[in-house]
């Protein structure tokens, strides 16, 4: 088989279709630390920057979020769960952060991630979408 022409180097975006954006929004921002990059009203999207990421919330009501169906719900979600990368890793101090917030937090451990072997936290933002935070593979 042939290389393809090019190399993926990471995972530039990820698109959620929610319900309620502001709720969203102040999630991935007052809790996880995202900005506000850039919003684009006119299609219902709000795109957040998440290191050299971005997290885009899509409304489901909007223009854009029409496009994908139904919204997500007890019997389906928009994705089995969103990982990022954490600088800065300290379990502790993480997890008295989220539960601080009201926040869901699920299983704790180590998984394999892109960069190997190494702890993770599972939370669940307002929607109910999973969410893991990895810390550095471990040594």
């Amino acid at each position: 088989m042939n290389k393809p022409p090019f190399r993926i180097e990471q995972i530039d975006h990820v698109v959620l279709r929610v319900y309620d954006v502001p709720i969203m929004q102040a999630f991935y921002c007052d809790v996880l630390g995202c900005t506000v990059e850039r919003r684009q009203e006119e299609i219902g999207l709000v795109q957040l920057r998440a290191g050299h990421s971005l997290i885009d919330l899509v409304s489901i009501g909007s223009k854009l979020g029409c496009h994908g169906g139904a919204g997500p719900g007890t019997e389906g979600h928009n994705m089995d769960h969103l990982c990022l990368s954490v600088d800065g890793y300290d379990e502790a101090a993480i997890i008295a952060h989220l539960k601080a917030h009201g926040v869901h937090v699920g299983d704790i451990g180590s998984r394999y991630g892109a960069k190997g072997e190494g702890p993770s936290i599972y939370l669940f933002d307002p929607q109910g979408n999973m969410v893991e935070l990895k810390g550095p593979p471990a040594l």
